[in-house]
């Protein structure tokens, strides 16, 4: 049979040379992602059903890590609580704010690049000596915000007190929470911006020739069409603030009385400082099935208001 009646033949020949080449070039990568993040998730599985302190040999337990997780450990459920409380607090502030300084920069004023430096620039500072600017701040006897707290009071004569932001159980959530809004607002900002520019001006003139003002315009033009963009920001800053540590733990240490105390930071207590790796183990697999639903939830949802066809 000729090999012009089979023309599909011609793709379906090896070539060892370019597969060859091709799978080398891989993997480096392939070689990372299993030794780093593969084999680890296996092996934390593998020790949440083991008792271990790092000094003694590992002792099968079963499921007695995750039973006490749910029943007995009530700092669990305190962590847990904590966590969703920056999940639901940073993540719409976030989105809010991001999304209100990417319309406000997508604007032609003069230097708007310097505008968009500025308010990037905390996203690329290293998180340590955000958290010693903040705890310098929110100090209560000689922080900066309590100064002009104290000063509005005299001047105004209103009672304002200065709360301790950083030891008052109440006022050591909003401490993290606004950290981490100042230091992650500038990166949601960029991935808005990026999608209000790649919205067509044809939609706009042709609303507003239909006589929609600013407001229908942002919320029946703008809205639909950067909805693909919220999506991947609510998914992957939902991930984020499930998976905060490095601010909780320089600026409060989780303190005062565990108010501000994560689940990877109680992950890393567990393992590192008190060597129940198992538990440790258990918390991570915990976290990884919350995330997991919660991500599935929010993808079967998208339907209803992600409009990817606003697109094409």
């Amino acid at each position: 049979m000729s090999a012009q009646a089979h023309p599909q033949r011609r793709w379906r020949r090896w070539h060892p040379d370019q597969q060859w080449e091709a799978y080398l070039f891989l993997l480096p990568s392939f070689a990372g992602f299993l030794i780093f993040v593969a084999l680890p998730v296996v092996a934390a599985l593998g020790l949440s059903f083991v008792k271990w302190s790092l000094l003694s040999p590992p002792e099968f337990i079963g499921a007695a890590n995750y039973a006490q997780l749910l029943t007995v450990d009530s700092l669990f459920r305190k962590v847990f609580g904590n966590t969703l409380f920056f999940m639901v607090t940073i993540v719409p502030l976030q989105l809010a704010f991001g999304l209100l300084l990417a319309v406000a920069l997508n604007q032609g004023i003069r230097g708007v690049e310097v505008y968009r430096l500025i308010y990037f620039m905390p996203v690329v500072t290293t998180i340590v000596a955000v958290a010693l600017v903040f705890q310098w701040l929110l100090n209560r006897d000689f922080g900066l915000v309590s100064a002009a707290l104290w000063r509005i009071a005299e001047i105004t004569g209103l009672p304002i007190h200065p709360p301790d932001w950083l030891n008052s159980t109440f006022w050591a959530k909003p401490a993290v929470v606004l950290l981490t809004l100042w230091k992650n607002t500038g990166f949601t900002m960029v991935v808005y911006l990026a999608g209000l520019q790649a919205i067509p001006q044809e939609l706009y003139d042709a609303a507003q020739v239909d006589g929609a003002g600013g407001w229908h315009r942002f919320r029946y033009v703008t809205i639909p069409m950067i909805s693909p963009t919220t999506f991947f920001l609510l998914v992957i800053q939902m991930i984020g603030a499930m998976q905060l540590f490095s601010e909780p733990y320089v600026l409060t240490r989780g303190q005062p009385a565990n108010s501000t105390l994560t689940i990877v930071y109680y992950i890393y207590r567990n393992a590192f400082e008190w060597g129940r790796m198992g538990k440790a183990s258990a918390i991570a697999w915990v976290l990884f099935a919350f995330i997991f639903g919660f991500t599935l939830l929010q993808t079967r949802l998208q339907r209803h208001w992600v409009h990817y066809e606003a697109e094409e």
